[in-house]
């Protein structure tokens, strides 16, 4: 994966809260430390997005992104 941000995050899925159009994604980057994105249940479905799965978490400004390797 190669990115231009500066601020990538590793982290594990938590958990996911799957709405009607939009999930909230729960990562934990280190132990005790939790990031929560919002992104869209394509996405979720697009990335095999699942609890315990390892992710990044791409942060941009105000918004924070999940990418897989």
């Amino acid at each position: 994966m190669q990115v231009t941000e500066g601020n990538v995050l590793k982290g594990t899925i938590k958990h996911i809260n799957v709405g009607t159009v939009n999930a909230e994604v729960t990562l934990e980057v280190n132990p005790g430390v939790e990031i929560t994105a919002m992104v869209t249940k394509a996405s979720v479905d697009t990335l095999q997005l699942s609890h315990g799965k390892d992710v990044y978490a791409v942060i941009q400004g105000s918004h924070v992104m999940i990418d897989v390797d």
